[in-house]
């Protein structure tokens, strides 16, 4: 049978009141005897009734995390880093995948709610009008990694992604490429992956370099998409160079310009974006802008617990550095 609280305080020589204040970290317990209770919970394996717990205190320590796509390798890396801090402060997870589905992303929140959770940890393709109302509606503190809203009323974690694509793209324009394509989402639509084609174009821009439409290839983020996008656009089209906006368009793009018998970087540049796993043990190698994937789920994750804790946060928006990478998929 497990053991109970009551086997607890009887283990530990005190009474069931101080083992509860000991379990929801009330300072008013002596260190000493702190240890004793701790001692006794090990040795019993006492596990707290959560629902019971989260009754009294209005906290499940669970929260949840919300992401667009578990089989993208840029995700995973930030739920680890997200749960690593979680971890720390015994926070247990729950975690969402959409699918892309900006249904499914607001069922999920519902849901997370109903589950009681203490707060999430929001990563979407598209936060739109209608999700802000609902989070706003549900009262679940919300921190956003990876993208922001449009006024910015939700704590976030990002990196820079527009400069980070126009030091991508005015990179490629060191290497003397002039025909550089484009291939990911438009910018009208809110993430931060679509900042990507701003990047693009103010580099092309500030170097004199009109934008060729034939050039740019609107996408989804997928490898196949890069991989079709390379076949529209070498449709009677010449290109020296592309700037994918993600590591996996690039992966797509690369597939298909060898299927064509163009050498990669030997014909043509290519040039990701994420440093995803993948990026290193592809070949070739990509060269890429390295976001801090485990870093922005750490962050993240203890902005929100803070909220949760009605702390104050040191600031309401991070922006974390990005690298750019130089690897084998671009000429020397």
């Amino acid at each position: 049978m497990a053991a109970s609280i009551k086997d607890v305080a009887k283990e530990a020589g005190v009474s069931i009141a101080t083992v509860s204040r000991v379990l929801n970290d009330v300072d008013v317990v002596n260190e000493e005897t702190k240890e004793k209770v701790l001692a006794a919970i090990k040795k019993l394996g006492y596990r707290p009734n959560i629902v019971a717990r989260s009754l009294k205190t209005q906290k499940t320590k669970t929260v949840g995390i919300i992401i667009p796509d578990i089989s993208n390798q840029f995700y995973p890396e930030i739920v680890r880093g997200a749960e690593d801090v979680a971890n720390i402060y015994d926070y247990n997870i729950m975690l969402c995948n959409t699918d892309l589905d900006i249904e499914k992303e607001t069922e999920y929140l519902k849901v997370l709610k109903e589950k009681m959770v203490d707060g999430v940890l929001y990563m979407s393709t598209s936060l739109g009008n209608d999700t802000i109302k609902l989070i706003n509606e549900l009262q679940l503190p919300t921190v956003l990694v990876e993208t922001t809203d449009k006024d910015r009323s939700f704590p976030s974690v990002i990196i820079n992604n527009e400069q980070g694509a126009y030091d991508a793209v005015k990179y490629l324009i060191g290497k003397g490429n002039k025909r550089i394509a484009y291939i990911g989402p438009k910018d009208d639509v809110m993430n931060a992956t679509s900042l990507r084609y701003k990047g693009y174009k103010r580099a092309l821009a500030e170097n004199n370099m009109g934008i060729d439409k034939n050039l740019v290839c609107f996408s989804g983020m997928k490898a196949r998409d890069g991989y079709e996008a390379i076949n529209i656009i070498l449709n009677n089209n010449s290109i020296d160079s592309v700037f994918c906006a993600s590591d996996e368009i690039a992966m797509g793009a690369i597939n298909s310009l060898r299927d064509k018998k163009f050498i990669v970087p030997r014909d043509v540049d290519v040039l990701g974006f994420d440093n995803i796993y993948g990026a290193e043990i592809f070949y070739p190698k990509l060269t890429t802008i390295a976001q801090p994937m485990y870093d922005m789920g750490s962050v993240g994750m203890r902005m929100l617990i803070k909220m949760i804790n009605k702390e104050p946060l040191e600031k309401e928006h991070y922006v974390l550095d990005y690298q750019l990478i130089e690897r084998d998929s671009c000429k020397k």
